[in-house]
């Protein structure tokens, strides 16, 4: 949950690298709060079948799109990418599969263009 949480705190930071752990905790906890909000707007009737969301859902989503979008780019760094890779998402499948594969990289050794490696900040402490 502190991983989660802290990516909320970096609300709208797009500089510098985030981890492995932090991008998929974050992915994790987004999901579960997603599941249960989509779940009480069933419940109470504020699902609207048409687009797929609800009235808390859509609220939700608009919350944490900035922080969402913010942790791709810090992860995409963390592999020594651009954040403009993000940018693949918007091709069907075949975007989402490259992201994908982006993501679960492991972290550039030692200090890249966008920042020291948050993993060996982690470890010496």
């Amino acid at each position: 949950m502190n991983w989660y949480l802290e990516a909320l705190k970096k609300y709208a930071v797009f500089s510098g690298r985030s981890r492995r752990k932090e991008y998929w905790y974050f992915f994790l906890f987004n999901s579960i709060f997603y599941l249960i909000l989509l779940i009480i707007d069933t419940l109470t009737g504020t699902y609207n079948q048409e687009n797929g969301m609800g009235l808390l859902t859509t609220i939700y989503f608009i919350a944490v799109l900035l922080p969402s979008l913010g942790l791709s780019v810090r992860r995409l760094h963390d592999t020594n990418r651009r954040g403009w890779w993000i940018l693949l998402s918007l091709i069907p499948i075949i975007g989402a599969i490259v992201l994908l594969i982006f993501m679960v990289q492991d972290s550039t050794p030692g200090e890249n263009r966008f920042g020291s490696n948050p993993k060996e900040a982690v470890s010496e402490t």
